[in-house]
């Protein structure tokens, strides 16, 4: 008998349980929402496409927070060098970046993702596009009887909207790799939490991750910093402790270093309603090194002329200490010193979830089986971001993605062997 799985989700997590199980004798149809497929795996690419990262394994899991032991599962069967292994056979070949970050070497997502699509249609996947799920799943269709010639075996009914109106599909698995909920207009909108919670599976809630924050800048300084760089600072909160860049924005706070420490931050936040993060403004001097240059007489030179001829800070730097150093002690050496070393910036809020690289919450780990499977829904998998965990940004996120895929694959093929 020739089984059937329908994914409905055409991005990293979604296209590789595909590939586990088209290899294996399975019909496979995938199912998108889009006009086409991987728009937000493109988008992740357009800067260069952070494939994964070099660093020793067990420094890699630990990025994965109170997940790591689930989704070190999953690296297990795909580790990252699998990945790099299976982007040469793709005929794109990877190196490691300066930072241990591995990229392809034309730095680019789309080469990969169309040899990738063709590999799978040439092995008889079928892809339908603008194939909206509407949250209509029905998995009592299973053992159904009848005359022995029709009978389907471990059907589950899933209805999509087309263009051309409700198109009712049968499967004998299907594999949920809908993303989380950034980037809504790539795809990604969330609006599978509510059909799954009122299935009676449980959700966590949805929020951003590796995200941006707001800070309420004075008029003057956003309107002369927006926009700019601050490099080589240390951002600590807590035991983070990251040396790095971000950037200014009219609202606040984004980029790299803060999306590091993001997670951390954002749940000071919802707990306490804010977060204060402390940032060293001159990692390459000690605070008595600073107090000593600053004590130098000042003469007439002005108090931002003095800041740049003794310890170099200056722009978006010098801007940063005129909001939050307080005006009393802006005049003394060693108060200026320390703050300089460890300067309080204190963040309000999270910038909205559609703005993040990424979320965090989805369906929880106590919803599924060791194989992904849903609990309440059996027969559906569930692969990718829309899972409950969150990564920072470094290779981690597709890594995970791309190995939960494997994994809801290789149980969906599970769960037909033993329709």
């Amino acid at each position: 008998m020739n089984h059937s799985v329908a994914i409905i989700g055409g991005g990293p997590a979604g296209l590789m349980a595909a590939e586990v199980l088209i290899q294996r004798g399975v019909s496979v149809d995938v199912y998108d929402s889009m006009p086409s497929l991987g728009r937000k795996f493109l988008l992740a690419g357009k800067s260069g496409l952070n494939l994964t990262h070099s660093e020793p394994f067990e420094k890699f899991v630990s990025r994965y927070g109170k997940r790591r032991k689930e989704i070190e599962k999953w690296l297990l069967d795909f580790m990252p060098d699998d990945l790099r292994e299976w982007a040469r056979r793709l005929g794109v070949e990877t190196f490691v970046g300066t930072s241990g970050r591995v990229f392809p070497n034309e730095m680019k997502a789309s080469p990969l993702l169309r040899a990738w699509l063709k590999g799978l249609s040439d092995a008889g996947v079928i892809f339908h596009l603008r194939h909206r799920w509407n949250g209509t799943i029905r998995p009592e269709g299973l053992f159904k009887s009848g005359d022995a010639s029709n009978q389907t075996y471990g059907t589950i009914e899933v209805e999509f909207e087309t263009p051309d109106g409700i198109k009712i599909v049968n499967a004998n698995a299907v594999i949920l790799a809908l993303g989380g909920g950034s980037w809504a207009r790539l795809g990604s909108d969330g609006a599978w939490v509510n059909w799954l919670n009122q299935a009676g599976v449980k959700v966590e809630a949805l929020k951003p991750s590796n995200c941006g924050f707001d800070v309420a800048w004075t008029p003057i300084f956003k309107e002369k910093f927006d926009g700019q760089p601050i490099k080589s600072v240390v951002l600590s909160f807590g035991t983070f402790h990251q040396q790095g860049e971000f950037i200014v924005t009219k609202e606040g706070v984004e980029g790299s270093l803060i999306y590091a420490a993001s997670a951390w931050m954002r749940d000071e936040i919802s707990a306490n309603g804010k977060a204060v993060m402390l940032l060293d403004l001159a990692p390459d001097k000690t605070e008595a090194q600073l107090t000593e240059k600053l004590s130098k007489p000042r003469g007439s030179r002005s108090m931002a002329s003095h800041l740049e001829k003794t310890v170099g800070m200056k722009g978006v730097k010098a801007g940063l200490l005129r909001e939050f150093v307080p005006k009393d002690e802006f005049g003394n050496s060693e108060r200026l010193a320390f703050y300089i070393k460890q300067l309080p910036v204190p963040l309000i809020a999270t910038r909205p979830l559609d703005e993040a690289i990424s979320s965090a919450g989805g369906v929880a780990f106590e919803a599924l089986d060791d194989h992904l499977m849903i609990v309440k829904l059996p027969g559906v998998f569930c692969a990718g971001e829309m899972l409950d965990w969150e990564a920072p940004t470094g290779g981690y996120l597709l890594t995970a993605c791309f190995a939960s895929g494997r994994k809801a694959g290789a149980g969906a093929m599970k769960w037909i062997e033993g329709l």
